[in-house]
């Protein structure tokens, strides 16, 4: 603890988080109802994590838009929908936030996504939430997308935690040729298959014969990570012809892409249902991060014309560290233990790892400090949460944090720029208040120049690095000069 100018003690960040992971691990944390997580009387839950892919924030039925998702809106109606819920600008620092309960940049993931080329991974010291379920007794499978590590087979999800997988390891593949720069990506745990289809027509079968398949003898974690709304804007041409309104093509196979992925959650629930674990069941839904407003983070495939993704009221998108990069749709349903309301309550997407494990009863013994926090009354009642701070991200080149209502955006890297917002009097970031708030500036700052001290290298730096000096000459065939003369 250390001294605050009044002479008051108070409990420092990191000192929070440690004792949060403790009480975790001691069973202290409250469940549902204010009664014990997994206590003797109530059996573990089944949990459906499910995760959209560059969806924007206001591409939801339930915020407003044209595309239709009746299946998500059926979920948020009965369920809480979280306004204010984080994750981080990009796809893979996001999926390793969820899956290890701690920002990315304690382990290298803070910059970018993991290339195709990347021969780095979430680090296999890390516990992932799937292996510390599995070790609470769960039956676990991933259906969908990995990208957290695929050069290795120690990467691979089989070999993290995960009892099934089905899908693609890389991050953007060819929606129905199932490859990555013509490699094909496309697995059955361990094993290549070849397949057709549109993957995430696939992907939403195969999570509700994942359902279908379960032995309740076990408590099921089904994570399942669409591909869509992701690049190539690519979909089914019964899914096209549904938005045969929409003029703009990238628009049309946006919509259809939400579309398929909608009626993929309406068969996981449906096959809920039929198997009576519905009452049981915990969903979370949302996505890897903000919708696409520049071509700079589009992917790899090159995208001719307008982008289509919406996030509504918020600034920018994916790979910006503003609200329309980080705060994204999402929502929990649980029949009878979340209460139907808008839930305005800050969660980070790290919160998921400790929240999810005190309701499985997981004993938190071999992760490392959590920057997560259990936030299931946040969830289920709309009761504060414990979070007052969201870290953005940090990085050596930029930084951003809020805490309450105050957000500092910090270009470091040359020319320099500091923005700062009050996000309860401007959600959109349009006042910059840096000149008139000195000293929220500077509190700020030094918030960001902490969390950096205990920085890990960015993998993605030290990857391109490895590319630029030490990769072999790429030199023509020496057959070819005879061709060229003097």
């Amino acid at each position: 603890m250390t001294a605050s100018a009044g002479g008051r003690f108070r409990i420092s960040r990191r000192q929070l988080l440690a004792g949060t992971a403790i009480a975790l691990a001691a069973g202290n944390l409250v469940g549902p109802a204010g009664t014990r997580a997994a206590s003797a009387q109530d059996a573990p839950p089944n949990i459906v994590y499910i995760v959209a892919d560059d969806m924007g924030w206001g591409d939801a039925g339930f915020h407003g838009s044209d595309i239709a998702t009746p299946n998500l809106d059926a979920l948020a109606k009965d369920g809480a929908r979280l306004e204010q819920f984080y994750v981080q600008p990009m796809c893979t620092p996001t999926r390793a936030a969820l899956m290890t309960g701690r920002y990315p940049l304690r382990y290298g993931l803070q910059i970018g996504v993991i290339p195709a080329a990347g021969t780095y991974a979430v680090p296999t010291d890390e516990y992932l939430l799937p292996q510390a379920l599995q070790d609470a007794g769960y039956s676990t499978a991933l259906v969908g997308k990995w990208h957290l590590g695929h050069a290795k087979p120690e990467f691979w999800p089989r070999q993290r935690g995960f009892d099934r997988f089905y899908g693609a390891l890389v991050g953007e593949i060819d929606h129905f040729k199932h490859s990555s720069h013509g490699v094909a990506d496309w697995y059955r745990d361990n094993t290549p298959i070849e397949e057709d289809g549109f993957d995430n027509s696939l992907f939403g079968d195969e999570a509700a014969r994942v359902v279908r398949d379960h032995d309740g003898a076990k408590p099921l974690f089904l994570y399942l990570a669409f591909t869509a709304p992701h690049t190539p804007f690519q979909a089914p041409q019964d899914y096209l012809d549904r938005f045969g309104h929409i003029e703009d093509e990238n628009r049309r196979a946006y919509a259809a892409m939400i579309s398929v992925l909608d009626d993929g959650v309406g068969k996981v629930v449906a096959e809920l249902e039929k198997r009576g674990m519905r009452d049981n069941t915990l969903i979370v839904f949302h996505s890897d991060n903000g919708g696409v407003t520049s071509s700079l983070f589009a992917g790899d495939t090159k995208v001719a014309g307008s982008l289509p993704a919406s996030n509504g009221p918020y600034r920018d998108g994916k790979g910006t560290l503003y609200e329309g990069g980080t705060r994204v749709v999402a929502l929990a349903n649980w029949p009878g233990r979340i209460k139907p309301a808008v839930v305005e309550e800050m969660i980070h997407v790290v919160d998921m790892y400790p929240t999810i494990a005190g309701l499985a009863g997981a004993a938190m013994k071999k992760n490392k400090p959590l920057d997560g926090i259990d936030v299931w009354a946040a969830l289920a009642e709309g009761k504060p949460s414990p979070r007052s701070e969201i870290v953005y991200n940090i990085d050596p080149m930029t930084g951003a944090v809020r805490q309450d209502d105050w957000k500092l955006v910090w270009k470091a890297a040359l020319p320099q720029r500091i923005e700062l917002f009050n996000l309860r009097d401007d959600k959109s970031e349009t006042k910059d208040l840096a000149a008139r708030h000195p000293e929220k500036v500077a509190a700020l700052k030094a918030r960001i120049e902490e969390l950096a001290a205990d920085m890990a290298p960015p993998l993605l730096l030290t990857e391109a690095v490895r590319l630029t000096f030490y990769a072999p000459p790429v030199t023509a065939d020496p057959s070819l000069l005879f061709s060229l003369g003097d």
